[in-house]
């Protein structure tokens, strides 16, 4: 399944450090704010606020398979204009569980979905690509697909 999802837009902050950012260049708050908003408006059960790690934000949401947790991140090009924000889907699990990967089983076609069309009714962000985590990771970024 494709739990990883790029797009890109500036409309989002990518250049001024926040007082508030744990690291300088912990992008994002806007991002999730915006699709929390947009989850919301659909009727999803999120989060009110994101919350931060060292590299970039994250929330939950609920669908009818249990929480999920969008996390998301900024990934700078060479250029402007290839510039990439990276959100990847897990399932929402206790500390001693996610440290055995099971924050990457059980995620529920639902929870893409509804990321995916809060991206779509976002008209600032182009070029959204959906990956399935293992060619993400392997930097396979033509093994993408336009939908979840």
């Amino acid at each position: 399944m494709r739990t990883v999802v790029s797009f890109r837009s500036s409309a989002f902050n990518t250049s001024e450090t926040k007082s508030y950012f744990i690291n300088p260049g912990c992008f994002g708050d806007d991002v999730a704010h915006s699709l929390i908003a947009r989850l919301r408006a659909a009727g999803v059960s999120v989060d009110a606020e994101p919350e931060q790690e060292d590299f970039g934000w994250y929330f939950e949401f609920e669908v009818p398979e249990g929480r999920h947790c969008c996390v998301i991140g900024f990934r700078p090009g060479d250029e402007a204009d290839d510039s990439d924000w990276i959100l990847s889907l897990e399932r929402s699990r206790g500390f001693l569980t996610s440290l055995v990967g099971a924050r990457q089983r059980g995620i529920a076609p639902h929870a893409a979905r509804h990321l995916h069309e809060a991206l779509s009714r976002t008209p600032e962000v182009s070029m959204v690509r959906w990956f399935e985590r293992q060619d993400f990771d392997a930097g396979r970024e033509d093994a993408s697909s336009p939908m979840p």
